[in-house]
């Protein structure tokens, strides 16, 4: 991975969109700590511990939302409104139709994207405003207020100053939702990797300096904790081994293409394979779960109901807590069952096999048609338990660490930051190999036919990390192996790790 950086940075080209990537990047940590204005910071920190939900947000935001800043909704509406999106590009034909229309309809689909996700920013910043609004009561009964102007709760309330509040506050986070965009859009054009991809990593990677002074706290208060604080390095690093390797794993099919002849030419005969990835729904599935689990225990926290009474409610608060070993078996459950959803919304093998069967290719051992989509169809359940087993031991063992050993409460959700930071730092490395591989720079194999990489990705133009553009690089492959005009197919798949041959609904 080194050696990639360091080629990249020895192109003129490359360091330059590097380097504007990371002056973005700048940009979005100055913006995660402008305050907005009429909000006691101190006292949203203290809320932020009350409800699971708020504390991931909080994570995932790089402490922006604890913090009250400019940019506290970060990117969770764009998230939000790509999920909605790719959801409702199921059961919608026009949404459909628009991710199979190529680079133009992809262009409509991120445009209607930006604009959903513009409407929950707004949705999400007035929500987030009432819960302010409300204060925060702890476990002993004493409110705090949140808000130092315009604060509804007091006496006499200045119904101008309520009125001013709102407005201001709302504007500020719809404004810091809609400058991420931005920024992520300019990341896109002129930096390196997936721009939303990219704020996302610097948001939590911004809390590395936190963890560290953690620990070392730890060790100054006693030096006995040292055993303890070389024992979670130890975790961490197994934990990031234990991603890399499942977030690089796959499972190859083997396809074999006809040979035909056309005139005085010969056409096909090429052995190509289809790679499914293991841990093909990413975090996708953790984050539904998540959202689900935290969502009784956010709403009840908004009505005042922290689970610290003996009430109904309280307990079940309780219920739904992390510290609860019926969570984390809830949760495990949960995950499996997104991940298949998920997986099975983003692939149909019956168009793989369709795919296969207009190209001439065929699985060896397996007729065309459904033979080879029942194959393909088994062959995905089998990896997508393996994945989600994956996942749910990723997103579960902190937790039970956590509910072994109380100190270490705060790293409940370290698994999803772990798989989150790796995805996105495989994904921007083979983004720099594919830009190096295209320039044709010296240090990779020998053997690898860069004029039919520079060539078939170049004219394309776009991104080979991405699943989107993985498809449709895959599509203008599939006509390539058809019809003879390709040179070392095997090896070209294999370097890149592009996806499935065709996956149309995996946007």
């Amino acid at each position: 991975m080194f050696q990639v950086f360091r080629n990249a940075w020895m192109d003129t080209q490359l360091r330059k969109k590097i380097l504007y990537t990371l002056f973005i990047i700048v940009l979005f940590r100055l913006g995660s700590n402008i305050f907005v204005p009429f909000l006691d910071n101190s006292a949203i920190s203290t809320m932020m511990g009350g409800a699971s939900l708020l504390n991931y947000l909080d994570v995932m935001t790089g402490g922006s939302l604890g913090k009250g800043t400019l940019l506290a909704m970060s990117i969770t509406p764009y998230i939000n409104a790509s999920i909605i999106i790719q959801l409702l590009a199921v059961a919608i034909p026009p949404l459909e139709k628009l991710q199979k229309e190529g680079e133009e309809g992809r262009k409509k689909l991120n445009t209607i994207t930006k604009f959903t996700s513009l409407a929950l920013a707004i949705l999400q910043a007035i929500a987030f405003y009432f819960t302010l609004r409300n204060g925060y009561t702890d476990s002993n009964g004493v409110h705090t207020a949140i808000l130092k102007y315009g604060d509804v709760r007091e006496a006499n309330p200045d119904m101008f100053a309520v009125v001013l509040s709102a407005i201001v506050i709302v504007a500020c986070f719809v404004a810091g939702a809609s400058m991420i965009i931005w920024l992520g859009d300019r990341i896109n054009e002129k930096g390196i990797g997936n721009g939303i991809s990219m704020i996302l990593f610097a948001g939590i990677v911004s809390g590395l300096p936190n963890a560290v002074t953690y620990f070392v706290s730890l060790c100054k208060e006693n030096l006995a904790n040292i055993g303890f604080v070389l024992l979670a390095i130890v975790i961490f690093i197994a934990m990031v081994w234990f991603v890399i390797m499942m977030t690089n794993a796959e499972r190859r099919i083997p396809v074999q293409y006809a040979k035909r002849v056309v005139g005085r030419k010969m056409y096909g005969g090429q052995s190509t394979h289809i790679p499914i990835k293991v841990a093909m729904s990413g975090v996708m599935p953790i984050i539904f779960a998540m959202s689900l689990m935290s969502l009784p225990q956010t709403i009840l926290f908004f009505f005042g109901i922290n689970g610290t009474g003996d009430t109904f409610w309280d307990g079940f608060v309780r219920l739904f807590s992390q510290s609860s070993p019926l969570y984390a078996v809830i949760y495990f459950l949960l995950i499996i069952a997104f991940n298949y959803f998920y997986v099975s919304i983003q692939y149909n093998p019956v168009e793989i096999a369709n795919n296969l069967k207009k190209n001439n290719g065929a699985i060896p051992g397996y007729r065309p048609g459904k033979p080879t989509s029942d194959f393909i169809y088994n062959s995905l359940n089998k990896i997508t338990l393996i994945g989600a087993i994956f996942l749910g031991i990723v997103a579960i063992f902190p937790i039970i660490l956590a509910l072994c050993v109380p100190s270490l409460q705060g790293i409940s959700i370290g698994g999803t930051t772990i798989l989150i930071v790796v995805g996105v730092a495989l994904e921007t490395v083979r983004s720099l190999e594919s830009q190096i591989m295209m320039r044709h720079h010296p240090g990779f194999p020998e053997d690898t036919d860069y004029n039919f990489v520079r060539n078939e990705v170049a004219s394309v133009h776009i991104r080979l990390s991405s699943k989107t553009s993985g498809c449709a690089v895959l599509d203008r492959l599939a006509e390539h192996i058809a019809s003879g005009d390709s040179r070392d197919i095997q090896l070209f798949a294999d370097y890149l790790s592009l996806g499935t041959l065709t996956c149309a609904r995996s946007a």
